[in-house]
């Protein structure tokens, strides 16, 4: 494998094996140097979202760094406050003027379950009339693939009922603290890729003595180990970081394979950092 590999989609659309994450990286310099140095290491994914207010920067970076748009992979998403039909129209513009692109390849819904929408069921309505509206952005070509983001499998069911289009995506939590394997299960058995947001914990798994004995097997870093257990589960992982080592460091994971015994040793940490994110009871 190599950061040029790709997963296909249910819809025969093509996606690179690894994406670069951008949460958390303030607009400006720091999103523009990050996404800059990540394509200059030979990422061609790179995934933002509207509510990390970074789109301009990304777009930005991904202009001035002359790479040919077919050969990039732009992944954003919806925010809560757009899931109305109409709204997630204009939430979908207003991301392509922000990234000043004509398309994306990736749009997904960001939280199956607003807060504000929590009361009587109205998530599901709410999603219904998003997904909708991502149904048409893709049929008209805007968005090369649509999926979700934080689904849980009662999310998936319910979107089920209103869908005409399956989604080709669930991005996720998923480390080897927090594996969530029904819901993986039941997105493999769906054809959904399981795309794995936050894949060093946060960061809280990176002084892992578990993780770190492994990291001293094969001469990797604790995050280079954290990385190759998503490709070898047949996830998507999304490193995020504004260190440009770090950044290509990070790419440095397609010269080795974690042995079964070693990925059982990493399944074995489930829930051992306490790091499981709970959709239904974030507050926003």
């Amino acid at each position: 494998m190599s950061l040029n590999d790709t997963y296909t989609l249910s819809n025969g659309v093509k996606i690179p094996v690894i994406g670069f994450g951008t949460w958390q990286a303030p607009d400006g310099d720091v999103a523009y140097q990050s996404v800059r140095s990540a394509l200059d290491n030979g990422y061609r994914h790179i995934d933002t979202a509207a509510i990390y207010g970074n789109e301009v920067s990304v777009g930005r970076a991904i202009a001035d760094s002359g790479i040919a748009r077919h050969e990039l992979f732009i992944t954003t998403k919806l925010w809560n406050d757009a899931h109305d039909y109409d709204s997630a129209r204009q939430a979908f513009q207003a991301s392509l003027d922000r990234l000043g692109l004509d398309y994306v390849d990736l749009y997904l819904i960001h939280w199956p379950n607003p807060k504000h929408l929590r009361q009587n069921n109205q998530w599901e309505i709410g999603n219904a009339e998003a997904w909708r509206a991502m149904e048409d952005i893709y049929q008209a070509g805007k968005a090369r693939a649509i999926g979700v983001s934080n689904f849980q499998i009662s999310d998936l069911k319910s979107l089920e009922k209103h869908q005409s289009i399956a989604p080709m995506v669930n991005q996720n939590f998923l480390n080897p603290s927090d594996q969530q394997s029904e819901l993986v299960q039941y997105n493999q058995q769906h054809n959904i890729l399981n795309e794995a947001y936050s894949p060093l914990g946060t960061g809280k798994l990176l002084s892992n003595p578990v993780i770190e004995n492994i990291a001293q097997k094969y001469n990797k870093s604790v995050a280079q180990i954290l990385i190759r257990w998503s490709l070898d589960k047949g996830f998507l992982p999304l490193p995020k970081s504004t260190h440009a080592d770090y950044i290509k460091a990070n790419t440095d994971v397609f010269d080795f394979s974690l042995s079964s015994d070693d990925i059982q040793h990493l399944d074995n940490l489930s829930g051992s950092a306490g790091l499981h994110l709970d959709a239904s009871q974030a507050d926003f």
